[in-house]
Formats: C-alpha cells, structure tokens, sequence
C-alpha cells in the first residue's frame, strides 16, 4: 500500500510538471511483479515429447496375424519365435493346414438336433424292418450309420453294445442285431445296404427311394 501510495504521489507530482505526462519508471517500480500479478494456471493439454530418432522401441509390428520379424527379439515375445505361429490352432489342440474341401455333412433341411434324431429313427427302423422307402437324400446319409451299427455288431464287446444301445432307440434291436450279426455278415466287409431308386413322391415330387439290407 505505501508503494502505491508514492506512486499516486509521484504521478500527482509528474501531472504538475511541464509536460504532464506519467512517469512509467515509477509506475513499473510500483507494480507487484508479474509473477503475482499473473499466476500460471495448469495446462489442460501437454504435448508429449517427441521420442528420440537414436532410441530403438521394441513394438510388435504385425501384418494380417503373423509378425514382420518374428526372429529380433527372441527374448522378449518368446511366442512369436516359432514358425507354427503362423497356423491357426483349434480346439482340439489339432493344426489346420487346408480348407475341408469334399467333407461336406448332409444338412436334409434339418437343424443339427433334428438331423441326429432323424437320422437315429431311419437308423432304428431300417435295422427293425430290413427295408423302408425315404428321400435318396436320406438314404444316402443314413447308410454309414448302418454300416457302423453293423461293424459294432461284428466285434461283439461290451463296449461296442453300449455304444449301439445309446445310438439306437430300442434296446431289442440292438441285441438281435449283435446276435445275428456275426453269422449273416461274418464273411463280408463293408457294403451292408443296398439303395433301389423308386418313382418321386406325389405331391412335392422328391426323389425317393428304397433302403435295404443286403
């Protein structure tokens, strides 16, 4: 306050004079400094600093899934060292090194729930009737599962009859077949089914045809 006070005093005195002009000298001398008069607030953005040209960053630089130089730093991504990265790993805990080209699975229309039941009830009574009339699509899916129920008869184990009895739904079937089994195809390897193409269904005109045991 008393240096304000001078100052008022110096300018009253500076305004009597000739030139009637203020004295600057006496008026910065005045002034608290800037430091008090202007405190610095907290920057709400920082630029970060540019890195150095000389420094090396070890980043992982990929292109698609497999890195560019998998080899530079072998100590600190230990799992990209080995070329089988570059293979998608499933499941499994199997490799996949090709497309399954020609393992198509017959869908017949059906969701895969369905698809199973309705391939275990053709399964079921074909071994119960010896001859039933289907779609040719269902006949052809449904000959391998009787080629398989065939061959667990065959080998007659404990284990191989549960497993027949937990595909097929009746549980008689399943113990004639493994009781005629062995003599009616004991001589005979594969090839248990026969397909006879018949006329198409009235109605929708689907291809139908007859299923057999041989």
């Amino acid at each position: 306050m008393a240096s304000l006070a001078s100052c008022s005093s110096c300018a009253i005195t500076g305004s009597n004079s000739s030139d009637n002009r203020w004295s600057m000298a006496s008026l910065r001398s005045a002034l608290p400094p800037p430091s008090l008069r202007f405190p610095k607030k907290a920057a709400a953005f920082q630029p970060k600093p540019k890195p150095n040209s000389n420094s090396k960053l070890l980043l992982r630089s990929f292109t698609g899934l497999a890195p560019l130089q998998p080899f530079l730093f072998p100590n600190s991504f230990p799992e990209f060292t080995s070329f089988g990265y570059c293979f998608t790993t499933i499941d499994n805990g199997g490799r996949v090194f090709a497309m399954r080209h020609g393992r198509r699975v017959p869908k017949l229309n059906r969701p895969p729930d369905q698809r199973k039941a309705l391939i275990r009830g053709l399964t079921t009574q074909l071994l119960k009737h010896g001859r039933i009339k289907t779609t040719r699509a269902r006949a052809s899916a449904v000959r391998k599962y009787i080629d398989k129920m065939i061959t667990l008869a065959k080998d007659g184990s404990l284990h191989k009859r549960r497993q027949a009895l937990g595909f097929i739904y009746e549980k008689q079937i399943v113990h004639a077949l493994f009781a005629e089994v062995p003599e009616r195809y004991g001589e005979r390897n594969g090839g248990y089914t026969r397909i006879i193409r018949t006329l198409p269904r009235r109605g929708d005109n689907a291809p139908m045809a007859y299923i057999e045991l041989v």
